[in-house]
């Protein structure tokens, strides 16, 4: 390399995707629409593995820890996505049960960042994820290591980025009364926050 890492970095290109529209009236309330829409306009935008997404966890001294993995589902309970009980990530999730789920759809310029606390799925819905994978996973497996996972969400934020930087962020945090949603930024609306409560 010629030149130092930092200005390599720099001249790196950036949100060299393109945006789809995006307007406050169009945006549900709740994230889970939003979110499945976002993942389906990704996929046909191109995006080859839009269910792939980096997993933070933190371990027992409090550091935190991170992976890339496939979503396996997403409903009204939350977002799943499992891995051996025995890994890094289920001793973590064992003594910190509470998690990060980040996706990045470059193509389309969209992000979609996901925490809260982590439950354990049922044993029969852990059975029946790892009977959906292939012999060869299954037979390197050992009994009952196989784990299902959920975020339970409490934040939700979905990020589309701009070439001119003024970003927008809409971010959904759940309350005992069920959703707030907030809309940050975009065009237009640079000093303006719009709340909606669920």
């Amino acid at each position: 390399m010629d030149i130092t890492p930092a200005a390599w970095l720099r001249s790196r290109p950036a949100l060299t995707g393109t945006a789809p529209a995006l307007h406050p009236g169009s945006v549900p309330d709740e994230p889970l629409a939003l979110f499945l829409n976002w993942i389906t306009t990704a996929a046909e935008a191109g995006v080859a593995e839009p269910h792939a997404a980096t997993l933070a966890t933190v371990d027992g001294d409090g550091v935190p820890d991170a992976r890339t993995l496939i979503l396996k589902d997403v409903d009204e309970r939350g977002w799943a996505f499992a891995g051996p009980r025995s890994s890094a990530k289920g001793r973590q999730l064992a003594t910190n049960p509470a998690a990060a789920l980040n996706f990045w759809w470059q193509p389309v310029l969209r992000a979609v960042r996901v925490r809260g606390p982590v439950e354990e799925a049922s044993a029969e819905e852990s059975a029946a994820d790892l009977a959906a994978r292939s012999a060869a996973a299954r037979a390197a497996m050992a009994e009952g290591d196989w784990v299902l996972w959920r975020i339970v969400p409490s934040r939700v934020e979905f990020w589309q980025g701009a070439e001119d930087r003024r970003h927008t962020r809409i971010v959904y945090t759940r309350g005992a009364s069920g959703w707030t949603r907030t809309w940050h930024g975009g065009q237009g609306a640079a000093d303006r926050t719009h709340e909606e409560d669920a």
